[in-house]
């Protein structure tokens, strides 16, 4: 059976407690399903939950696909 979703209650609890953020900025919550779970400071946007392999994911694609344009026209201009 699968859980139901955690309630707004439960996720400012999460949010809110200092044992799911490593070093006072890494967000680690291996019960917390979401991609991108609001920072600290709900204000400031939103983190990545890096219990969360998709979470992981995503933050390899947001660094590779630039790096990988950046090399690719680096290399084309090397090329001209």
């Amino acid at each position: 059976m699968m859980n139901p979703r955690p309630d707004k209650a439960t996720l400012e609890a999460w949010r809110k407690d200092p044992d799911n953020w490593k070093w006072g900025f890494f967000y680690y919550n291996k019960n917390d399903k979401r991609i991108f779970p609001p920072k600290k400071n709900p204000n400031m946007g939103v983190t990545i939950n890096f219990a969360n392999p998709k979470s992981i994911l995503v933050f390899v694609l947001l660094i590779f696909i630039p790096l990988l344009i950046v090399s690719m026209i680096a290399i084309a201009s090397a090329i001209k």
